[in-house]
């Protein structure tokens, strides 16, 4: 009787808990089990392995073999334990030394020539694996995603033979080299490539600094989606730990991680005909979704409207709480959704209400049940709404003036304002608590009797009177850091909510 352990990382949303491999050999018939609430590929694993190890010169077991994937509740789907079943296999029949395995966590899949194939989630499998102070030995195909995380002893292996041959001493494994050159984090698009909309460019810069949500409504042709394409170019640029998340989220849904880019924060753009599924996350094996994989960076929505309401509606949730919570029938998963959002929508069904060179076809029942499509709750989330209007075509003709920027000018600003929030409360302004507010924006009487009166004018909910008050903090850090809201930051932050009656 022999008795060999292994340890390698499940797959669980964006965390990787510990899965122990325990490999017994006994006498009776030859055969091969796996228990541990394998799936399906994972119950195929005892063929593949069985063919790679005999593939790599190595005897396979003439025996029984019980391969235990432990914890048992915990569900294993993939191929990312074939590498430490086979070493289990191996060290229990005394091929492989056992004692080196002890602080060692392997993933991969096995091909049937031994080879080593790439899996999906190597990043949050690496982070934890990090915490714990282990090696980790991955397929080099990984090699560029695993050269992301630092103090971490990665070993990069094409096949089977040459992890064993490193486990005895023979060879060393090499770590994983960053082969690449990182760009610069900022996007390409530029805001200097918009002309005009100066009130359109001031809102973006008010999102950028807060991390607010921002709705542009206005004719076809106006510059909606160009000023939305650009807003990931004049925000601050990723910490390594954003950075991070936001790679491990792309590795856990299979998505190539470009190491040039990591730094780079994520720009989605999901067409309006996505489902729920497709914009949360889902399935039977639940996936991040779009708002996921756009954590910490952008999600754009154009042609708002359009979206089914159902798909629309469960957006509220993550807009909150900043993650997403899928339950299925199996399992429970949590994925981070700290996204913002950039919403672009058109006045009227056939777009040009209020456009003095189009004349609009609708009526107005068609021009309420069109923007009736976004509910009122919904619409309560978003901190900014701004109007886009139509430029005109001699401004677009004539020379750059100083107000058209470039996205680098306004970048600094907005990084110079987003300071000041992270050194009061160490997060955007639209992340505060309540209690964060009423310590932060505090009022004069006479400014509390002002917007209080403003307030009962427009009928703000209790919500809107929150966001009102963190986006006016925004526009007092992006005046020099005022440490004090006046009456001007309070009205300029009140008029970016006359659009958020639009459904009423």
């Amino acid at each position: 009787m022999s008795l060999a352990v292994t340890l390698s990382r499940a797959q669980e949303g964006v965390a990787a808990p510990q899965v122990m491999v325990e490999v017994h050999l006994s006498g009776g018939l030859p055969s091969t089990h796996i228990v541990g609430l394998p799936e399906a590929a994972v119950r195929e694993a005892r063929d593949r392995v069985r063919v790679a190890i005999q593939s790599a010169a190595f005897e396979y077991p003439n025996r029984k073999v019980t391969v235990n994937l432990a914890p048992a509740e915990l569900p294993k789907d993939g191929g990312r334990f074939d590498l430490a079943i086979a070493l289990g296999i191996l060290a229990a029949g005394h091929q492989v030394p056992r004692e080196k395995l002890d602080d060692c966590e392997f993933l991969g899949e096995l091909a049937l020539s031994g080879q080593l194939r790439p899996v999906s989630g190597v990043l949050p499998a690496l982070l934890r694996a990090r915490a714990r102070g282990r090696r980790v030995v991955v397929p080099r195909a990984n090699a560029d995603e695993a050269a992301l995380i630092s103090e971490v002893d990665v070993r990069v292996a094409d096949t089977l033979t040459d992890v064993c041959s490193w486990l005895r001493g023979a060879q060393e494994l090499p770590q994983p080299t960053s082969s690449f050159t990182l760009t610069s984090d900022n996007a390409s698009l530029d805001l200097i490539d918009v002309r005009g909309q100066l009130q359109a460019r001031r809102a973006l810069e008010i999102a950028a600094v807060g991390g607010h949500h921002l709705l542009l409504m206005g004719p076809p042709g106006t510059g909606k989606t160009m000023l939305a394409e650009r807003l990931p170019g004049i925000l601050p640029p990723m910490t390594e730990s954003e950075a991070l998340e936001t790679c491990a989220v792309m590795s856990v849904a299979g998505q190539p991680v470009d190491p040039a880019q990591w730094r780079r924060r994520p720009f989605r753009a999901p067409h309006h005909t996505a489902s729920g599924a497709a914009l949360v996350g889902g399935g039977s094996q639940p996936r991040p979704g779009e708002i996921s994989l756009a954590h910490n960076g952008v999600l754009f929505l154009d042609e708002f409207p359009e979206f089914s309401r159902h798909v629309l509606e469960v957006l509220r949730e993550p807009m909150e709480s900043g993650h997403i919570l899928i339950s299925r029938a199996a399992r429970q998963l949590s994925f981070p959704a700290q996204f913002q959002l950039v919403a672009a929508m058109n006045p009227c069904p056939c777009g040009y209400a209020g456009d003095t060179r189009q004349r609009c076809r609708c009526t107005p029942d068609q021009v309420l049940r069109y923007r009736s499509r976004i509910s009122g709750p919904l619409l309560d989330r978003i901190d900014l709404c701004m109007e886009v209007p139509i430029v005109p075509l001699s401004e677009l003709s004539s020379p750059r003036t100083t107000q058209d920027e470039d996205s680098a000018t306004i970048r600094t600003r907005v990084i110079r304002a987003r300071q000041h929030a992270l050194a009061r409360a160490g997060r955007p302004n639209a992340e505060i608590s309540t209690r964060e507010l009423e310590r932060d924006c505090a009022l004069g009487p006479a400014e509390r009797r002002w917007f209080d009166g403003a307030l009962e004018r427009l009928g703000l909910s209790a919500r809107a009177y929150h966001r009102t008050l963190r986006v006016a903090r925004t526009i007092a850090d992006l005046d020099n850091g005022a440490a004090a809201l006046d009456r001007q930051h309070l009205a300029e932050s009140l008029q970016y909510r006359r659009l958020s009656l639009l459904s009423d």
